[in-house]
């Protein structure tokens, strides 16, 4: 579809979009869709004169698709997989579905918050003495930086309702599998683990699984969030302590995971 032509052809032609109009429409970024354009997720029916992207209806009806697929979670190369099989009823129908599913969980989140608001969960929170006992002593320092980066976001607010009905027994746990992992990425590393194998690959899930307990934790995010390790700060400190080289490798397989569920390690956003 090329624009340029007379009058009277063009308005028995569709309306079209440029992409920074469909970026209005639809509250998404400029280059989350030319991302989506160079992956083949949602490629606009036409072209100006000048090559520049233009959109019709079905585009955009697509896009919304897309953007409902990925509020419940799912990576962006399964939408393309789930797009290409059915058709719209039944898209929207597991829409719907997958819709009502994620609107119980946040009802859940919600009402996690407004028990931690009323105090009746306050009685979970760690004491000082008990962070320190459990993660040491500059576990606080740990947490201000993530506050700093993170703090105000949605994510940080799924984080602190879960936390809210946390026990004490709930943090142990999470302490032990967090060493544990730590424990596996330094033998992993040891013996030469090649990022984007198997191995390095169920790693990589465990190690955004150890994410997601606190908040849904798409690989666009722990590609985000594996940034840090390699980029200064008390991450870096903390894995480059627990093994010299870890933080930069473990950023290496979160990368080459990411790549295997198609998001691009160079261009990933926060999402």
């Amino acid at each position: 579809m090329v624009v340029g032509m007379r009058e009277d052809e063009r308005m028995e032609e569709p309306e079209l979009w440029t992409v920074g109009e469909v970026a209005r429409r639809v509250g998404v970024s400029v280059r989350a869709l030319h991302h989506w354009d160079e992956i083949g997720l949602v490629k606009p029916s036409g072209r100006s004169w000048g090559g520049y992207r233009l959109y019709d209806a079905d585009d955009v009806a697509r896009i919304h698709r897309v953007l409902v697929y990925r509020e419940v979670g799912i990576p962006l190369a399964e939408i393309a997989e789930v797009l290409s099989e059915g058709d719209d009823a039944a898209h929207l129908l597991r829409q719907r579905t997958l819709l009502s599913e994620r609107i119980s969980r946040l009802q859940r989140m919600a009402r996690a918050v407004d028990r931690m608001l009323k105090g009746s969960t306050m009685n979970t929170k760690l004491t000082v003495a008990e962070q320190i006992e459990l993660f040491g002593s500059d576990w606080s320092d740990y947490s201000q930086e993530a506050e700093q980066k993170w703090g105000g976001t949605p994510e940080w607010a799924q984080s602190a309702a879960r936390q809210a009905t946390m026990s004490k027994e709930d943090w142990v746990k999470v302490r032990d599998d967090v060493r544990q992992l730590e424990r596996d990425l330094i033998t992993a590393l040891d013996n030469g683990v090649a990022p984007g194998s198997p191995e390095a690959n169920a790693l990589a899930e465990r190690h955004r699984a150890s994410i997601d307990q606190w908040f849904d934790a798409s690989h666009a995010k722990q590609v985000v969030i594996a940034r840090g390790y390699i980029e200064g700060g008390r991450f870096f400190d903390h894995y480059e302590g627990q093994r010299e080289g870890l933080g930069a490798w473990l950023k290496e397989i979160v990368d080459a995971n990411a790549r295997a569920h198609g998001v691009d390690p160079a261009t990933a956003v926060w999402e």
